[in-house]
């Protein structure tokens, strides 16, 4: 291999994160009530495999040759049970990539020409909608928790290719999770995460 075939490889390539399992996209919705803008959350339906009855924006995996704005839009269409004709995107917040080797792309909407009040959502996916005002997120501040991360490491692991084998330093994480309480709801993990970015970003 030459100098030639490495610059074909690498030359021009969009990075991407290692070790990726999963992507998924999600829109945080926003719409107008009255005079107020809001954000647009989903009480996920309580027969779901995964975090039934948790609160979370309109969102899923990212299928085979869509983008992630694609996966975002297609999604919110499926799961409000409205037009892609409804959804601006306004554009795409930072990305997480998670514990648990998932990144979820994030993207900020606008619904529009539907009253939010009209909206029934798909039921197999979604219990409920309901809006929070953004003036709430900006003169509220999320309360703030710690995990711990801390490795894990098989019995077969190779210790004597490592310096200080069984005794090498491995690095401890923190992972911040983060709860607003809005009414009878509580928002918290990666949609309380993203609700705080935006709103730091707007601030």
């Amino acid at each position: 291999m030459d100098i030639g075939d490495i610059i074909s490889k690498v030359e021009g390539r969009v990075a991407q994160p290692l070790e990726v399992r999963q992507n998924f996209a999600v829109l945080i919705p926003l719409v107008k009530k009255g005079n107020q803008w809001q954000i647009v959350y989903e009480l996920r339906a309580k027969n779901l495999k995964r975090q039934p009855g948790e609160i979370s924006f309109p969102g899923g995996e990212v299928e085979r040759g869509e983008t992630f704005k694609e996966a975002a839009i297609r999604e919110t269409i499926e799961e409000l049970n409205i037009e892609k004709e409804n959804i601006d995107i306004i554009g795409e917040l930072d990305y997480i990539v998670t514990t648990s080797n998932i990144a979820i792309y994030p993207f900020l909407g606008v619904i529009n020409n539907i009253n939010v009040d009209n909206i029934r959502p798909n039921k197999h996916e979604v219990d409920h909608i309901f809006t929070v005002p953004i003036n709430f997120f900006i003169n509220n501040e999320p309360k703030l928790y710690y995990i711990d991360l801390h490795p894990v490491i098989s019995k077969d692991f190779p210790y004597t290719l490592i310096p200080n084998g069984e005794k090498y330093k491995w690095r401890f994480g923190k992972y911040s999770v983060y709860f607003y309480s809005y009414n009878d709801y509580i928002i918290w993990g990666y949609t309380a995460k993203l609700t705080k970015h935006f709103i730091d970003l707007i601030k």
